[in-house]
Protein backbone atom coordinates (compact mmCIF):
# COMPACT_ATOMS: atom_id res chain seq x y z
CA UNK A 1 0.00 0.00 0.00
CA UNK A 2 1.30 3.56 -1.03
CA UNK A 3 1.45 5.67 2.44
CA UNK A 4 1.02 9.50 2.49
CA UNK A 5 3.63 11.63 3.82
CA UNK A 6 2.07 13.09 7.02
CA UNK A 7 -0.05 15.53 6.50
CA UNK A 8 -0.44 15.06 2.65
CA UNK A 9 -4.06 16.10 1.51
CA UNK A 10 -5.94 13.09 -0.08
CA UNK A 11 -5.85 12.79 -4.07
CA UNK A 12 -9.31 12.76 -6.01
CA UNK A 13 -8.76 12.42 -10.04
CA UNK A 14 -12.12 12.54 -11.26
CA UNK A 15 -13.16 12.20 -15.37
CA UNK A 16 -16.25 14.29 -14.20
CA UNK A 17 -18.95 16.44 -16.65
CA UNK A 18 -22.47 17.53 -15.56
CA UNK A 19 -23.17 17.61 -12.32
CA UNK A 20 -23.50 14.45 -10.59
CA UNK A 21 -20.11 13.15 -9.87
CA UNK A 22 -18.80 16.98 -10.10
CA UNK A 23 -20.96 17.54 -6.83
CA UNK A 24 -19.37 14.59 -5.28
CA UNK A 25 -15.94 15.79 -5.78
CA UNK A 26 -16.93 19.26 -4.10
CA UNK A 27 -17.51 17.60 -1.10
CA UNK A 28 -13.59 16.47 -1.48
CA UNK A 29 -13.09 19.92 -1.70
CA UNK A 30 -14.93 21.16 1.28
CA UNK A 31 -13.05 18.42 3.33
CA UNK A 32 -9.67 19.54 1.90
CA UNK A 33 -9.15 16.79 -0.24
CA UNK A 34 -6.91 17.72 -3.33
CA UNK A 35 -9.56 17.02 -6.35
CA UNK A 36 -7.91 17.04 -9.85
CA UNK A 37 -10.59 16.78 -13.00
CA UNK A 38 -9.50 15.25 -16.03
CA UNK A 39 -11.16 16.60 -19.17
CA UNK A 40 -10.85 15.74 -22.80
CA UNK A 41 -8.94 17.64 -25.39
CA UNK A 42 -11.15 19.65 -27.82
CA UNK A 43 -12.46 17.94 -30.92
CA UNK A 44 -12.38 19.30 -34.32
CA UNK A 45 -15.45 21.42 -35.54
CA UNK A 46 -17.81 24.06 -33.74
CA UNK A 47 -18.42 21.44 -30.89
CA UNK A 48 -17.68 23.03 -27.20
CA UNK A 49 -14.58 21.52 -25.81
CA UNK A 50 -14.63 19.44 -22.52
CA UNK A 51 -17.09 19.63 -19.76
CA UNK A 52 -20.90 21.11 -21.59
CA UNK A 53 -21.41 22.62 -18.45
CA UNK A 54 -18.40 25.20 -18.72
CA UNK A 55 -20.85 26.99 -21.26
CA UNK A 56 -24.05 26.94 -19.71
CA UNK A 57 -25.25 29.97 -17.68
CA UNK A 58 -23.82 33.61 -18.46
CA UNK A 59 -20.18 34.18 -18.96
CA UNK A 60 -18.17 35.05 -16.09
CA UNK A 61 -14.33 34.22 -16.86
CA UNK A 62 -13.40 33.69 -20.11
CA UNK A 63 -14.88 31.64 -22.63
CA UNK A 64 -15.14 28.08 -21.09
CA UNK A 65 -16.17 29.45 -17.66
CA UNK A 66 -20.00 30.24 -17.71
CA UNK A 67 -22.01 30.43 -13.95
CA UNK A 68 -23.84 27.05 -14.61
CA UNK A 69 -20.46 25.39 -13.88
CA UNK A 70 -18.98 27.51 -11.42
CA UNK A 71 -20.36 26.32 -8.44
CA UNK A 72 -19.82 22.65 -8.46
CA UNK A 73 -16.09 23.48 -9.31
CA UNK A 74 -14.73 25.72 -6.62
CA UNK A 75 -11.75 24.93 -5.51
CA UNK A 76 -10.10 21.89 -7.94
CA UNK A 77 -7.48 21.99 -10.61
CA UNK A 78 -8.29 21.22 -14.07
CA UNK A 79 -5.76 18.97 -16.59
CA UNK A 80 -6.89 18.64 -20.30
CA UNK A 81 -5.44 14.62 -21.76
CA UNK A 82 -6.92 12.87 -24.96
CA UNK A 83 -7.62 9.47 -23.45
CA UNK A 84 -9.02 8.61 -27.04
CA UNK A 85 -4.64 8.06 -27.81
CA UNK A 86 -2.47 5.51 -26.08
CA UNK A 87 -0.17 8.59 -25.08
CA UNK A 88 -3.23 10.03 -23.44
CA UNK A 89 -4.26 6.98 -21.59
CA UNK A 90 -0.37 6.09 -20.15
CA UNK A 91 -0.25 9.61 -18.67
CA UNK A 92 -3.53 9.23 -16.87
CA UNK A 93 -2.22 5.70 -15.44
CA UNK A 94 1.24 7.86 -14.77
CA UNK A 95 -0.88 10.31 -12.61
CA UNK A 96 -2.39 7.72 -10.26
CA UNK A 97 0.90 5.95 -9.90
CA UNK A 98 3.14 8.72 -9.30
CA UNK A 99 0.61 11.71 -7.68
CA UNK A 100 -0.42 9.26 -6.15
CA UNK A 101 -4.29 9.37 -6.59
CA UNK A 102 -6.61 7.78 -3.54
CA UNK A 103 -10.08 8.13 -5.06
CA UNK A 104 -10.28 7.69 -9.12
CA UNK A 105 -13.97 8.74 -9.93
CA UNK A 106 -16.07 9.21 -12.92
CA UNK A 107 -19.19 9.64 -14.35
CA UNK A 108 -18.16 8.61 -17.90
CA UNK A 109 -20.91 6.54 -19.79
CA UNK A 110 -19.78 2.59 -18.40
CA UNK A 111 -18.91 1.35 -21.97
CA UNK A 112 -16.01 4.12 -22.60
CA UNK A 113 -14.07 2.76 -19.54
CA UNK A 114 -11.97 -0.13 -20.93
CA UNK A 115 -11.70 2.01 -24.30
CA UNK A 116 -10.13 4.77 -22.13
CA UNK A 117 -8.48 3.10 -20.15
CA UNK A 118 -10.09 3.99 -16.92
CA UNK A 119 -12.02 0.48 -16.02
CA UNK A 120 -11.48 -0.90 -12.78
CA UNK A 121 -9.07 -3.21 -13.21
CA UNK A 122 -7.17 -1.38 -15.66
CA UNK A 123 -6.89 1.37 -13.04
CA UNK A 124 -5.92 -1.09 -9.99
CA UNK A 125 -2.84 -2.23 -12.02
CA UNK A 126 -1.51 1.17 -11.94
CA UNK A 127 -2.23 1.44 -7.85
CA UNK A 128 -3.56 -1.55 -6.09
CA UNK A 129 -4.85 0.17 -3.01
CA UNK A 130 -7.19 2.52 -5.15
CA UNK A 131 -10.85 3.65 -4.77
CA UNK A 132 -12.75 3.76 -7.74
CA UNK A 133 -16.15 5.33 -8.17
CA UNK A 134 -18.77 5.22 -10.97
CA UNK A 135 -21.84 7.00 -11.33
CA UNK A 136 -23.80 6.38 -14.38
CA UNK A 137 -27.49 5.94 -14.88
CA UNK A 138 -28.45 2.00 -14.09
CA UNK A 139 -24.60 1.22 -13.22
CA UNK A 140 -22.52 -0.85 -14.62
CA UNK A 141 -24.34 -3.84 -15.11
CA UNK A 142 -26.39 -1.72 -17.72
CA UNK A 143 -23.08 0.03 -19.49
CA UNK A 144 -24.80 1.76 -22.64
CA UNK A 145 -27.89 3.38 -20.24
CA UNK A 146 -27.51 6.99 -20.62
CA UNK A 147 -29.07 8.89 -17.58
CA UNK A 148 -30.26 12.50 -17.11
CA UNK A 149 -31.68 13.72 -13.49
CA UNK A 150 -35.49 14.72 -15.17
CA UNK A 151 -34.98 11.50 -17.22
CA UNK A 152 -34.68 9.66 -13.78
CA UNK A 153 -37.10 11.48 -12.38
CA UNK A 154 -39.91 10.62 -14.85
CA UNK A 155 -38.64 6.85 -14.71
CA UNK A 156 -38.26 6.55 -11.19
CA UNK A 157 -41.84 7.63 -10.12
CA UNK A 158 -41.08 10.91 -8.66
CA UNK A 159 -42.55 12.87 -11.94
CA UNK A 160 -45.97 10.80 -11.09
CA UNK A 161 -45.76 12.11 -7.44
CA UNK A 162 -44.79 15.52 -8.78
CA UNK A 163 -47.46 18.68 -9.30
CA UNK A 164 -50.87 19.15 -8.24
CA UNK A 165 -53.45 16.59 -8.87
CA UNK A 166 -55.15 18.19 -11.66
CA UNK A 167 -51.88 18.85 -13.83
CA UNK A 168 -49.35 17.00 -15.74
CA UNK A 169 -46.77 15.49 -13.94
CA UNK A 170 -43.52 17.92 -13.30
CA UNK A 171 -39.97 17.00 -12.37
CA UNK A 172 -38.47 18.54 -8.69
CA UNK A 173 -36.82 22.22 -9.11
CA UNK A 174 -33.75 21.05 -7.31
CA UNK A 175 -31.68 17.93 -9.96
CA UNK A 176 -32.13 15.56 -6.44
CA UNK A 177 -31.11 12.54 -8.13
CA UNK A 178 -27.96 14.26 -9.77
CA UNK A 179 -27.24 15.39 -6.03
CA UNK A 180 -28.39 12.20 -3.86
CA UNK A 181 -25.56 10.42 -6.55
CA UNK A 182 -23.14 12.17 -5.66
CA UNK A 183 -24.38 12.40 -2.04
CA UNK A 184 -23.92 8.78 -2.26
CA UNK A 185 -20.67 8.68 -4.02
CA UNK A 186 -19.13 10.95 -1.63
CA UNK A 187 -20.08 8.81 1.07
CA UNK A 188 -19.11 5.33 -0.04
CA UNK A 189 -15.83 6.68 -1.12
CA UNK A 190 -15.27 8.15 2.86
CA UNK A 191 -16.47 4.87 4.01
CA UNK A 192 -13.69 3.00 1.50
CA UNK A 193 -10.77 5.49 2.99
CA UNK A 194 -11.65 4.34 6.59
CA UNK A 195 -11.44 0.88 5.60
CA UNK A 196 -8.95 1.25 3.54
CA UNK A 197 -6.85 2.17 6.72
CA UNK A 198 -7.84 -0.77 8.43
CA UNK A 199 -6.99 -3.27 5.60
CA UNK A 200 -5.13 -1.87 3.14
CA UNK A 201 -7.17 -2.64 0.08
CA UNK A 202 -8.67 -0.63 -2.45
CA UNK A 203 -12.56 -1.44 -3.04
CA UNK A 204 -14.93 -0.89 -6.76
CA UNK A 205 -18.41 1.57 -6.25
CA UNK A 206 -20.55 1.45 -8.66
CA UNK A 207 -23.49 4.07 -8.39
CA UNK A 208 -27.09 3.48 -9.99
CA UNK A 209 -28.72 6.65 -10.02
CA UNK A 210 -31.99 5.07 -10.78
CA UNK A 211 -31.12 2.52 -7.98
CA UNK A 212 -30.01 5.42 -6.02
CA UNK A 213 -33.50 7.71 -6.49
CA UNK A 214 -35.51 4.58 -5.93
CA UNK A 215 -33.91 4.21 -2.40
CA UNK A 216 -35.42 7.69 -1.15
CA UNK A 217 -39.12 6.43 -1.95
CA UNK A 218 -39.65 4.99 1.87
CA UNK A 219 -43.14 7.13 2.37
CA UNK A 220 -44.34 5.68 -1.27
CA UNK A 221 -43.48 2.24 -2.08
CA UNK A 222 -43.97 0.16 0.86
CA UNK A 223 -46.96 2.07 1.67
CA UNK A 224 -48.77 0.26 -1.86
CA UNK A 225 -47.87 -3.39 0.15
CA UNK A 226 -49.98 -2.32 3.14
CA UNK A 227 -53.19 -1.44 1.32
CA UNK A 228 -52.52 2.25 0.18
CA UNK A 229 -54.21 3.00 -3.44
CA UNK A 230 -51.33 4.41 -5.95
CA UNK A 231 -53.87 7.15 -6.22
CA UNK A 232 -53.45 7.91 -2.37
CA UNK A 233 -49.60 8.63 -2.83
CA UNK A 234 -50.14 10.54 -6.59
CA UNK A 235 -49.72 14.23 -6.95
CA UNK A 236 -51.08 16.09 -3.99
CA UNK A 237 -49.08 20.04 -5.02
CA UNK A 238 -48.48 21.68 -1.46
CA UNK A 239 -50.50 19.34 0.55
CA UNK A 240 -48.74 16.51 2.82
CA UNK A 241 -50.40 13.15 1.98
CA UNK A 242 -50.50 11.96 5.59
CA UNK A 243 -50.52 15.49 8.09
CA UNK A 244 -53.17 17.56 7.82
CA UNK A 245 -53.36 20.09 7.15
CA UNK A 246 -50.24 21.11 5.67
CA UNK A 247 -50.55 23.56 3.09
CA UNK A 248 -49.91 26.86 1.48
CA UNK A 249 -52.03 28.96 2.23
CA UNK A 250 -52.91 32.80 0.17
CA UNK A 251 -53.27 36.00 2.43
CA UNK A 252 -54.37 39.00 2.35
CA UNK A 253 -50.86 39.91 1.39
CA UNK A 254 -48.78 37.08 0.52
CA UNK A 255 -48.67 33.14 0.73
CA UNK A 256 -47.75 30.96 4.32
CA UNK A 257 -46.63 27.46 4.24
CA UNK A 258 -48.41 25.69 7.45
CA UNK A 259 -47.20 22.35 8.41
CA UNK A 260 -49.32 21.37 11.45
CA UNK A 261 -48.09 17.38 12.39
CA UNK A 262 -49.93 16.35 15.14
CA UNK A 263 -53.53 16.20 16.97
CA UNK A 264 -51.51 17.92 19.81
CA UNK A 265 -50.38 20.79 17.20
CA UNK A 266 -54.20 21.15 16.32
CA UNK A 267 -55.41 21.10 19.42
CA UNK A 268 -52.97 24.67 20.06
CA UNK A 269 -54.11 25.81 16.55
CA UNK A 270 -57.74 26.13 17.61
CA UNK A 271 -57.21 27.86 20.67
CA UNK A 272 -56.19 30.76 18.65
CA UNK A 273 -59.12 33.50 18.17
CA UNK A 274 -58.12 33.68 14.44
CA UNK A 275 -58.83 29.57 13.75
CA UNK A 276 -61.49 28.88 17.15
CA UNK A 277 -64.03 28.56 14.51
CA UNK A 278 -62.39 24.96 13.80
CA UNK A 279 -62.44 24.08 17.07
CA UNK A 280 -64.98 20.67 15.95
CA UNK A 281 -65.00 17.58 16.97
CA UNK A 282 -64.76 15.88 13.20
CA UNK A 283 -61.75 18.06 13.03
CA UNK A 284 -59.89 16.96 16.33
CA UNK A 285 -58.35 14.05 15.02
CA UNK A 286 -55.66 13.81 11.98
CA UNK A 287 -57.77 10.86 10.41
CA UNK A 288 -61.10 13.30 10.94
CA UNK A 289 -59.20 15.95 9.33
CA UNK A 290 -57.94 13.64 6.35
CA UNK A 291 -61.74 12.68 5.47
CA UNK A 292 -62.49 16.77 5.43
CA UNK A 293 -59.53 17.85 4.00
CA UNK A 294 -61.22 19.36 1.57
CA UNK A 295 -63.65 21.45 3.27
CA UNK A 296 -60.99 21.93 5.97
CA UNK A 297 -58.36 23.32 3.57
CA UNK A 298 -61.25 25.58 1.78
CA UNK A 299 -62.18 26.93 5.25
CA UNK A 300 -58.60 27.38 6.40
CA UNK A 301 -57.89 29.50 3.21
CA UNK A 302 -60.89 31.64 3.76
CA UNK A 303 -59.59 32.62 7.34
CA UNK A 304 -56.06 33.39 5.65
CA UNK A 305 -57.71 35.44 3.11
CA UNK A 306 -59.05 37.86 5.57
CA UNK A 307 -55.83 38.78 7.45
CA UNK A 308 -52.53 40.14 6.40
CA UNK A 309 -49.40 37.39 6.20
CA UNK A 310 -48.14 39.04 9.82
CA UNK A 311 -51.17 38.57 11.48
CA UNK A 312 -51.44 34.63 10.62
CA UNK A 313 -47.88 34.16 11.18
CA UNK A 314 -48.54 36.06 14.68
CA UNK A 315 -51.34 33.54 15.63
CA UNK A 316 -48.96 30.29 14.34
CA UNK A 317 -46.11 31.30 16.66
CA UNK A 318 -48.71 31.97 19.23
CA UNK A 319 -49.60 28.33 18.80
CA UNK A 320 -45.95 26.79 17.85
CA UNK A 321 -46.86 25.55 14.54
CA UNK A 322 -44.22 25.19 11.69
CA UNK A 323 -44.78 27.74 9.78
CA UNK A 324 -42.70 29.86 7.02
CA UNK A 325 -43.43 32.52 4.10
CA UNK A 326 -42.28 31.41 0.72
CA UNK A 327 -38.93 32.58 -0.03
CA UNK A 328 -37.90 33.85 -3.93
CA UNK A 329 -34.71 32.25 -4.92
CA UNK A 330 -32.84 35.71 -5.23
CA UNK A 331 -33.30 36.07 -1.50
CA UNK A 332 -32.60 32.91 -0.19
CA UNK A 333 -28.86 33.84 0.50
CA UNK A 334 -30.26 36.71 2.78
CA UNK A 335 -31.41 34.13 5.09
CA UNK A 336 -29.24 34.52 8.23
CA UNK A 337 -28.50 30.77 8.71
CA UNK A 338 -27.51 30.48 5.03
CA UNK A 339 -25.44 34.18 4.88
CA UNK A 340 -23.65 32.89 7.82
CA UNK A 341 -22.76 30.00 6.25
CA UNK A 342 -22.43 31.34 2.60
CA UNK A 343 -18.91 30.33 1.08
CA UNK A 344 -17.07 32.53 -1.64
CA UNK A 345 -15.19 32.93 -4.28
CA UNK A 346 -13.18 35.16 -6.64
CA UNK A 347 -13.75 35.94 -10.05
CA UNK A 348 -11.08 36.41 -12.24
CA UNK A 349 -12.16 39.86 -12.75
CA UNK A 350 -12.49 40.39 -8.90
CA UNK A 351 -16.23 39.92 -8.58
CA UNK A 352 -16.61 38.02 -4.83
CA UNK A 353 -19.02 35.06 -5.66
CA UNK A 354 -21.12 33.49 -2.55
CA UNK A 355 -21.68 29.92 -3.31
CA UNK A 356 -24.34 27.93 -0.86
CA UNK A 357 -22.70 26.55 2.05
CA UNK A 358 -21.98 23.31 2.71
CA UNK A 359 -24.13 20.58 3.97
CA UNK A 360 -22.50 20.68 7.20
CA UNK A 361 -19.39 23.40 8.09
CA UNK A 362 -16.00 21.15 8.12
CA UNK A 363 -12.57 21.91 9.90
CA UNK A 364 -11.04 22.92 6.25
CA UNK A 365 -13.42 25.51 5.40
CA UNK A 366 -13.15 27.14 8.87
CA UNK A 367 -9.56 27.29 8.73
CA UNK A 368 -10.18 28.93 5.00
CA UNK A 369 -13.03 31.32 6.13
CA UNK A 370 -15.23 29.62 3.96
CA UNK A 371 -13.25 30.83 0.95
CA UNK A 372 -12.25 28.49 -2.01
CA UNK A 373 -10.46 29.35 -5.12
CA UNK A 374 -12.27 29.97 -8.14
CA UNK A 375 -13.27 27.00 -10.75
CA UNK A 376 -10.17 26.10 -13.00
CA UNK A 377 -9.91 26.73 -16.32
CA UNK A 378 -10.02 24.38 -19.01
CA UNK A 379 -6.71 22.55 -18.66
CA UNK A 380 -5.38 25.40 -16.53
CA UNK A 381 -2.98 23.07 -14.22
CA UNK A 382 -1.89 20.64 -17.16
CA UNK A 383 1.57 21.94 -17.70
CA UNK A 384 1.73 21.72 -13.79
CA UNK A 385 0.72 18.32 -13.66
CA UNK A 386 2.67 16.56 -15.60
CA UNK A 387 5.84 18.38 -14.10
CA UNK A 388 4.92 17.18 -11.06
CA UNK A 389 4.64 13.62 -11.96
CA UNK A 390 8.36 14.09 -14.13
CA UNK A 391 7.29 15.24 -17.18
CA UNK A 392 10.00 17.92 -18.87
CA UNK A 393 9.14 21.12 -20.24
CA UNK A 394 9.98 19.67 -23.61
CA UNK A 395 8.14 16.61 -23.91
CA UNK A 396 5.18 18.28 -22.06
CA UNK A 397 5.11 21.03 -25.17
CA UNK A 398 6.08 18.17 -27.57
CA UNK A 399 2.42 16.44 -26.27
CA UNK A 400 0.51 19.54 -26.73
CA UNK A 401 1.57 19.85 -30.51
CA UNK A 402 1.14 16.21 -31.32
CA UNK A 403 -2.78 17.29 -29.58
CA UNK A 404 -2.26 14.20 -27.08
CA UNK A 405 -2.54 17.42 -23.92
CA UNK A 406 -4.31 20.73 -23.69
Amino acid sequence: MTKHAKGKRPVVLSVEQALSMSYATLRFVHQGFRVIRLEPTPVPGPRSKADPTRYHGRPVARAERHSYYLAPNVGKEAIAVNLKEAKGRELMHRLVRDLPVDIFCTNTLPKRHASLGMDHETLRGQRRDLIWCCISAMGTREPEAPGYDPMLQALCGYMDITGHPDGPPLQCGPPLIDLKAGDEAFVQAILALAARAETGEGRRIDISMAQVAVSWLHTFLPMLDMGSRPEELRRSGNEHRQFIPVNAYPTRDGNLYVAVGSDAQWGRLVEQPMFRSLDQERFATNEGRRRHKSELHRRIEEIARRHSLAEVATALTAAAIPHSTITPIDRVMELPFVKDAALRTVAPDGREVRLPPPAVSTPYLEENDGRLPFAPAYGEQTDALLAEVGLATSEIATLRAEGTVA
